[in-house]
């Protein structure tokens, strides 16, 4: 029954082309390994306070399927320890970037800092009001790209134990800093406002692993100071301009006399030169996102949206050679590049929020497609991604090929316009050439590397794109459909008899199938990608790989305490060998794979185990401010806890944002079917967030609002014209 895995005849993914995916500096992933750490040269001009000495690098590297990680990596050196981002304020309106800690003072050290497109132009900006530094009170993200800060500071003598000046800075990732002055004092004072600058001028590779060379020396520029490195060049601007300005000290000086109640305003502004200010996609362009509102019995769920919304915004960017399309990075600070595979999940998950991000993503994407000879051609590019301690990695290009005629089948769905549909179609063509050339006359769809194994995940994407193809292709009175089918209907049939495993407990799915026809038994939340089987006309989801009675059963796993970790799906299984609860594959809570089980299991009809994992996550949504990371460790919830964060996290991170939509919407099941005109409502009857509205959402380009009461009924509030109910 468990014959050879014949072998693969797809090529290898692994590069990406940066001109052709218009990446930024920051796109590698955040557990890429890095060189060894450097120190500068003695010789290297230094100001300000003493930077800590560098960690020193890791050298443990876990073997791979029998293979040290460093022989199955080649140039892997070593691995570097990370600066944190978990306590880290992270203001973003791509490409600009402004990383703070909750003191507000920028100190020089770990990630603290003004970016822009990956390089740091300010490192340290540090301020001193008559002589000493403000004691912080509060620290405020007021929306994505901006921070505030509320510090406070005694300046009368004898005035007692109250603070009688209020200094307020306002951070913005476009590069600004406002400083706010503001006298409660019963008599003037003098005070003066000393603000110490430096930077390094390092690209973020360079601060991730350590080697950013120290400060640059500072020169005197109109009204402010400005630093180089090489070409690079970066300056501060002050308005209104200092009273002094010190190059050594790098060091800008103001006297100010405020009356009873005065105030007084200085502005800085970070800029690299020649670049101009930093123009974000996210705001100087029309919202792709339709500005929606949560309602009802849970207050997380409003602000879960909203934030969500505000993430996604600001981790817009816009490809320059066809401004029109915007797409989304996969998350800050380290990955503020396009990652396609994420970028299609982001889009897929935010469809009710609007298709104009799904139609960017799509056609940014099949302008880098392979069109030429080979074995690649028809794939959308992608890195290998680590696949935890029990899967070599694999290729999200693999991923990004079966995404993108997913997405563009269910987009229609959701209201994109056949003109815009039918000018994608042949891009998705070649991806559904490509599966079918990979598969040949096989039946499983292998990773692109010889000797790897066969995944249930690739075979769960690969089903999913095989039906959802078919459909558009019909659609479109293309050739195709038919075969594509028949090899699903057969991978259907094969896959429940040789990817699952029986056992004493009911069974589960094996996670992949090793070349030499062994069943790997692990569970992982990839199993969860075998619930997310698409959705097709009239409200109805596609079959899946597996029938109605391991459906069942996997969702018991998903919901047993092995899985659920109380806020959210682990990456691997609590008693699983390898088990680390902060390893990102390997036992981390991913907010987007929770998402895809709730998903998943809601419309599998599993409302138990989907309402756990989304009352979970949703608590732990609370916990981070409602700004949820890409992954946290899966520590068992305890009562009185709270979700431990993981250091190395993306926060915001794409993904994660667009799951808040998809948790929400699929509590009121919407399934739109615009060519049909209808919409169909399969809401959540146990109603696990009691009652909920959602207003503001996109179905077939118009408004779309549903409440979903107590008592898990539904009801349109607002649709377009002429579109109805469905059965």
């Amino acid at each position: 029954m468990h014959q050879q895995t014949p072998p693969c005849t797809t090529g290898d993914p692994t590069a990406l082309n940066p001109a052709a995916l218009n990446t930024t500096a920051l796109s590698s992933p955040p557990l890429a390994p890095s060189p060894p750490f450097e120190t500068a040269p003695a010789a290297t001009r230094r100001t300000g306070p003493p930077r800590p000495a560098p960690v020193s690098p890791q050298r443990v590297q876990p073997a791979i399927w029998g293979v040290p990680r460093a022989a199955a990596q080649p140039g892997t050196r070593g691995l570097a320890e990370l600066p944190p981002t978990h306590d880290a304020l992270i203001c973003v309106a791509l490409p600009g970037l402004a990383i703070s800690t909750a003191q507000g003072q920028l100190s020089g050290r770990g990630l603290e800092g003004f970016y822009r497109a990956g390089r740091r132009l300010l490192s340290r900006c540090q301020v001193r009001v008559a002589g000493r530094e403000p004691l912080v009170v509060q620290a405020l993200m007021t929306e994505a790209g901006q921070v505030r800060f509320t510090g406070v500071l005694r300046a009368s003598p004898g005035a007692g134990p109250d603070p009688d000046v209020l200094v307020e800075r306002t951070r913005d990732a476009d590069g600004t800093e406002r400083i706010m002055l503001r006298s409660a004092a019963p008599r003037p004072l003098r005070l003066p406002l000393e603000v110490a600058l430096g930077t390094d001028l390092a690209d973020l590779a360079e601060i991730a692993s350590g080697r950013t060379g120290g400060e640059r020396p500072a020169s005197v520029r109109g009204a402010g100071l400005r630093w180089s490195l090489g070409a690079v060049r970066a300056s501060v601007t002050a308005d209104p301009p200092p009273t002094d300005a010190l190059a050594s000290a790098g060091l800008l000086r103001w006297e100010f006399e405020l009356p009873p109640g005065g105030t007084a305003t200085v502005e800085l502004r970070v800029r690299q030169d020649g670049a101009g200010p930093v123009r974000a996609a996210g705001r100087a362009a029309t919202s792709p996102f339709a500005d929606a509102r949560a309602t009802g019995d849970t207050p997380g769920a409003e602000a879960l949206l909203r934030t969500g919304i505000a993430d996604l915004q600001a981790l817009l960017l816009r490809d320059p050679a066809h401004p029109a399309d915007l797409y989304l990075a996969a998350g800050a600070p380290w990955r503020c590049g396009l990652a396609p595979a994420e970028a299609l999940v982001a889009a897929r998950m935010a469809l009710p929020l609007g298709t104009r991000l799904a139609a960017g993503t799509l056609r940014a994407l099949a302008r880098a497609q392979h069109t030429g000879p080979g074995p690649r051609h028809g794939m959308i590019p992608g890195p290998r991604r680590d696949a935890g301690p029990h899967l070599p990695p694999g290729s999200t290009g693999t991923e990004a090929t079966l995404l993108f005629p997913a997405l563009l089948a269910e987009a229609r769905r959701w209201g994109l316009p056949d003109q815009e549909t039918e000018e994608l179609l042949p891009a998705a063509e070649r991806c559904l050439t490509w599966l079918r050339t990979a598969v040949d006359d096989g039946t499983y769809l292998c990773d692109p590397l010889p000797g790897r194994p066969v995944r249930s995940e690739t075979q769960a994407h690969a089903h999913r794109a095989a039906v959802l193809g078919a459909d558009l292709l019909d659609a479109f009175g293309r050739p195709g459909a038919a075969g594509l089918r028949q090899w699903a209907e057969r991978l259907r049939t094969t896959f429940r008899d040789e990817f699952w495993i029986d056992d004493p407990g009911g069974g589960r799915p094996a996670v992949g199938r090793a070349p030499d026809g062994r069943l790997l038994p692990h569970l992982d939340a990839a199993a969860a990608h075998l619930l997310d089987t698409g959705l097709l006309g009239g409200g109805a989801y596609a079959p899946g790989l597996l029938d109605g009675r391991r459906t069942e059963q996997l969702a018991r796993l998903l919901g047993s305490p092995a899985m659920d970790s109380g806020w959210g799906l682990r990456g691997l299984a609590a008693k699983e060998a390898g088990h680390n609860p902060f390893g990102h594959r390997a036992g981390a809570v991913r907010v987007a794979e929770t998402a895809v089980a709730v998903a998943g299991l809601a419309a599998a009809g599993h409302e138990k185990e989907a309402g756990a994992l989304l009352r979970g996550v949703l608590a732990a949504a609370d916990a981070f401010g409602h700004r949820l990371p890409e992954m946290f460790a899966g520590a068992q919830r305890a009562v009185g806890g709270a979700p431990v964060p993981h250091p190395a996290a993306c926060r915001p991170a794409a993904t994660a944002a667009a799951a808040a939509v998809l948790l929400l919407t699929a509590c009121a099941g919407i399934r739109p079917d615009t060519p049909a005109r209808t919409v169909t409502l399969r809401p959540l009857r146990t109603a696990p967030l009691g009652e909920l509205g959602l207003t503001g959402l996109r179905v077939a380009g118009a408004p779309f609002a549903v409440r979903v009461s107590r008592l898990g009924l539904a009801l349109v509030e607002e649709a377009a014209d002429g579109l109805q109910l469905g059965a």
